[in-house]
């Protein structure tokens, strides 16, 4: 069986990776709106300055990697005061080269390797409501590599592109989320499975989401009476044991429609529903509409 986390970032299926090589030098500012999707450097030499709308500016350096779950508007620059040139990433989406800010000649002051990718699953919320808006991490080799890897592929049209760049993003995120500390994610996932009692937990409900669960037999799998682990639960991990319960099922469900893995019954018998008739009324009051037109819809 995959672990809780791994199996949310199956899920949610990234794909539709672009990187390209960004680099600046003398006095040089660039401003970018809102974008929406995951955002990922890596700093391969030299400094600049980030400022991410919502945290304080930070500087960058030689072997620094930033994830951005949700890419906010952010200003990236050198040291000196500029004005920024603004920029729509909407407006540069597939652009893979070669990009250098301010002084077109001589060494650059910085050289990074920058890309997105998208969700191919719509429940990319289910993960980036997990995470904190920015993670910068210091010294992170593995990390760099990984980009520099996915730049390398991006770059060229061989066989199997595609795949082996979803499975580079995956590993990248993995990568990126086991350094978050726990203390700096906010109420999720990633804060449940660092807590030694609510992981047992989880990782129960991912392994059997079939099962009959109430609060009694997860407090019982967390060794905590029914009241502590239902209150540790809901703020450690920011919903109630039972809503996650339901919200893993169905994310699972809207899963196997969109694939047509199975007959209405056998999903529901797989998600824990002894009826399609009761599977349906759940799906429908948790996702605004019937299973069946569900899948016609994501088809």
């Amino acid at each position: 069986m995959l672990d809780p986390l791994s199996d949310v970032i199956a899920l949610l299926r990234p794909s539709t990776v672009f990187s390209k090589g960004i680099s600046g030098a003398g006095r040089w500012g660039v401003r970018y709106s809102a974008f929406g999707h995951p955002g990922f450097c890596t700093v391969l030499e030299g400094s600049c300055r980030l400022a991410v709308d919502g945290a304080e500016p930070i500087t960058l350096e030689a072997g620094d990697f930033v994830l951005l779950p949700a890419t906010p508007g952010f200003t990236q620059s050198g040291f000196e005061p500029v004005e920024p040139a603004t920029f729509d990433p909407h407006a540069s989406i597939g652009v893979t080269g070669e990009v250098r800010h301010g002084r077109q000649d001589g060494p650059p002051d910085v050289r990074m390797l920058g890309g997105y990718f998208m969700f191919a699953s719509p429940d990319a919320g289910l993960l980036v409501s997990q995470l904190p808006a920015m993670i910068h991490l210091r010294g992170a080799e593995r990390l760099g590599t990984l980009v520099q890897m996915v730049r390398s592929e991006t770059g060229e049209d061989r066989p199997g592109r595609d795949l082996v760049l979803a499975r580079l993003v995956e590993v990248l995120l993995v990568e990126a989320l086991r350094a978050v500390g726990s203390d700096d994610a906010p109420p999720g996932l990633l804060r449940g499975l660092a807590d030694a009692r609510l992981a047992g937990a989880i990782r129960c409900i991912h392994d059997e989401p079939a099962r009959p669960w109430t609060v009694a037999a997860l407090a019982k799998e967390a060794a905590l009476s029914r009241s502590a682990f239902f209150d540790r639960f809901a703020r450690i991990v920011g919903v109630p044991p039972m809503e996650y319960v339901q919200g893993w099922r169905m994310s699972l469900a809207k899963d196997m429609l969109r694939r047509r893995a199975g007959k209405l019954d056998v999903i529901a018998e797989r998600v824990g529903y002894g009826s399609a008739s009761a599977f349906s009324t759940a799906f429908t009051r948790q996702v605004g509409m019937p299973p069946k037109r569900y899948a016609m819809m994501a088809g």
